[in-house]
């Protein structure tokens, strides 16, 4: 029998966005393939440095315990390099002890295309280029913000929290549009009048869907076992104010998906609340929002949506 995606969280990310290869680019960018293949082979045998999503994908494969004859989880490794090259980044996963066993290398071509044949619900990448491309093909892309990976240690060592931002990230950029092509206070009276209309799905909605089925997974295992604790923790943090929110809460009631902690700040800005929050992974269609946050938290700019375009490519209602 085949080894089926379709009903695990599946997670493609590249080397960059996993490990530290601010080295290796170094090698390869300055002198050439076959420096590279060189560098490569005499370091074989020493793990590459933890990236930025590092943490959150050894938390999220953590949860394969709650199923492990047929895991939840699958992250899949995506790669520019050959098979050879590859080698140094399968052995350093095999260090870390992470249960990775899946891996694409498809020399010097961005491998997204792959992304839906293989059921990938978030891509991630340390290549903003490549990144922007998955995006602007359909696909659930983010590029990795950030230039340590957050402490994976401690006395919540295996819990979960993912944070994402509404517009332009869960749900689509049109009432996004509104606002920027009108004022704020047309948004808002739109936004009202149509608080029992979802928005339109985001790039990131079938990532929130799998984490919930995650989420049901550890409810289920409470009733057997009173004393499990949950582990996974999802938090909606985004610009909407009253009477905004009500729409966002709607959409993802629509959806049939529950966040466990929801921030509508109207403006406030967002690392005030991550510094508390210590999300190991968040979301936002706006770099401004990240940068802020990024010595704190692993962030993912999620190239998508009117956010992401040119001011001049911006119409502006008269």
């Amino acid at each position: 029998m085949p080894y089926e995606l379709s009903h695990r969280l599946v997670v493609g990310i590249t080397p960059s966005a996993l490990f530290d290869t601010s080295e290796t680019h170094a090698v390869f960018r300055q002198n050439g393939l076959d420096a590279y293949r060189k560098h490569q082979d005499d370091h074989i045998a020493d793990p590459l440095p933890k990236g930025v999503a590092f943490p959150f994908v050894k938390r999220l494969l953590a949860l394969n315990d709650l199923r492990p004859d047929d895991p939840l989880v699958e992250v899949i490794v995506l790669a520019k390099d050959d098979a050879v090259t590859g080698l140094r980044i399968m052995k350093s996963i095999e260090s870390y002890g992470l249960g990775v066993s899946r891996a694409v290398f498809t020399e010097g071509v961005a491998p997204y295309r792959y992304i839906d044949s293989l059921n990938i619900c978030l891509f991630l990448s340390g290549s903003a280029t490549d990144a922007s491309a998955a995006a602007a093909a359909g696909h659930p892309a983010g590029k990795v913000i950030g230039h340590t990976a957050l402490d994976d240690e401690g006395d919540d060592a295996g819990a979960l929290r993912v944070a994402l931002d509404f517009d332009g990230v869960l749900a689509d950029d049109s009432a996004e549009r509104i606002y920027r092509q009108s004022n704020l206070a047309r948004y808002l009276n739109h936004e009202r009048e149509n608080a029992s209309t979802p928005v339109g799905d985001g790039p990131m909605k079938r990532f929130l869907i799998a984490l919930g089925r995650i989420q049901q997974a550890e409810y289920a295992r409470r009733k057997d076992q009173v004393d499990y604790e949950p582990r996974v923790r999802v938090a909606l943090v985004t610009a909407r104010q009253a009477p905004a929110h009500e729409r966002a809460v709607q959409t993802l009631r629509s959806w049939n998906v529950q966040v466990n902690d929801a921030f509508f700040l109207g403006g406030v800005e967002k690392a005030s609340v991550l510094s508390v929050l210590r999300p190991h992974i968040y979301f936002d269609d706006q770099i401004n929002h990240l940068e802020p946050a990024q010595g704190l938290v692993a962030g993912v700019l999620v190239p998508y949506g009117i956010a992401n375009e040119a001011p001049e490519e911006i119409p502006k209602d008269d």
